[in-house]
């Protein structure tokens, strides 16, 4: 601008820097609010006009209709470059109902709430799981209905079986509620600041998507 001229060098610089950091914000929202992937999960709601993620309905629903049986479910990898292809799809609004391998939907699914800038479970909760109910209903709305989605989807095919819980489709898909924590935990609970013991940490975030799996109807009923 012409009034730039004007201005002491040093002055200059700082406009010029200013203008940038503006810029530069201004470009982070508008990239977060054009991406599912990576996006804070009360601000993609709010984009949306929804309490559940849109992407993770359409995982959840595809999975239900074609995959409870499959051998692995949740554990077993998809293909990577496939799964990167179905999240360039979703950050570009292409998803259809085409859907591709279910390791993949699964995979993406996994991908979307460990790339959340801030967990499923918030940071601000991380401590505080000890009067479970009540903290799961104090939880702010998005991460709420996205967490009883995601986890009814998972406790649908859990069934009491002796000290454990097995997936309705244990015989075809293998997998136990032990096995289903152990590949969400840290994906949807973790520390702001990793500090102490990690394994401990570990332990404690299986311990928790455990015991709503084995609760879920207690805790969201």
């Amino acid at each position: 601008v012409w009034w730039l001229a004007l201005l002491p060098h040093s002055s200059k610089v700082w406009v010029q820097i200013h203008h940038q950091a503006s810029l530069s914000g201004v470009c982070m929202f508008s990239l977060c609010l054009q991406n599912v992937f990576g996006c804070d999960l009360a601000t993609l709601c709010s984009h949306e006009k929804t309490t559940v993620p849109s992407f993770v309905q359409k995982c959840i629903h595809a999975v239900e209709r074609r995959g409870l049986d499959i051998d692995g479910l949740y554990r077993v990898s998809g293909n990577l470059a496939v799964i990167q292809k179905l999240r360039f799809k979703a950050d570009h609004g292409k998803i259809n109902q085409r859907w591709e391998d279910v390791h993949v939907i699964t995979g993406a699914l996994k991908l979307f709430f460990r790339e959340l800038p801030e967990p499923l479970f918030p940071y601000s909760h991380f401590n505080k799981f000890i009067s479970m109910r009540d903290l799961i209903e104090s939880l702010p709305d998005p991460n709420h209905d996205t967490m009883r989605l995601l986890f009814g989807h998972l406790h649908r095919f859990a069934a009491p079986f002796t000290s454990v819980l097995f997936i309705e489709y244990g015989q075809d898909n293998r997998m136990t509620v032990q096995n289903v924590a152990i590949v969400f935990g840290p994906t949807l609970l973790r520390p702001e600041m990793e500090s102490g013991n990690i394994a401990m940490y570990m332990v404690f975030q299986n311990q928790i998507v455990e015991f709503i799996l084995n609760e879920y109807n207690y805790l969201f009923q």
